[in-house]
């Protein structure tokens, strides 16, 4: 039996479409507040990825760097609840209390269909 060479293309175009999209990682699209800003107390902070995420496997934790005043603050884990938003591709922060002036790190571990963990992060200034 012998194939031709335009149908063994289709099905190699065909497996290296196929195994690109397999591959996709989730990556953030948008953050409110967004990367650098200067906002004051926000009550949530979305974030909204490029995937539709697997909830049980993605997080985020929410860190203070810094505080007027003191110089050598430690950073400080704040408490919050990290929850799936209507959106499939969105996780909502929400901070237990309002958060106090001063500098804010969002750590964050997104999973999407793939299973392969992406993380990152961004700052923002509470004034």
């Amino acid at each position: 039996m012998r194939i031709k060479r335009p149908l063994i293309a289709t099905i190699a175009a065909a497996a290296a479409l196929a195994s690109s999209a397999a591959l996709a990682h989730p990556r953030l699209v948008t953050s409110s507040p967004a990367d650098k800003a200067e906002v004051a107390a926000p009550q949530k902070i979305e974030l909204t990825f490029s995937e539709d995420l697997v909830t049980q496997f993605s997080g985020a934790n929410l860190v203070m760097t810094g505080m007027p005043g003191m110089a050598n603050h430690a950073p400080m884990k704040m408490a919050a609840r990290v929850s799936a938003s209507s959106d499939p591709k969105a996780m909502v922060i929400t901070p237990a209390q309002p958060l106090p002036a001063g500098s804010y790190r969002v750590e964050w571990r997104a999973v999407s269909a793939d299973t392969h963990p992406v993380t990152g992060n961004f700052s923002f200034t509470v004034k």
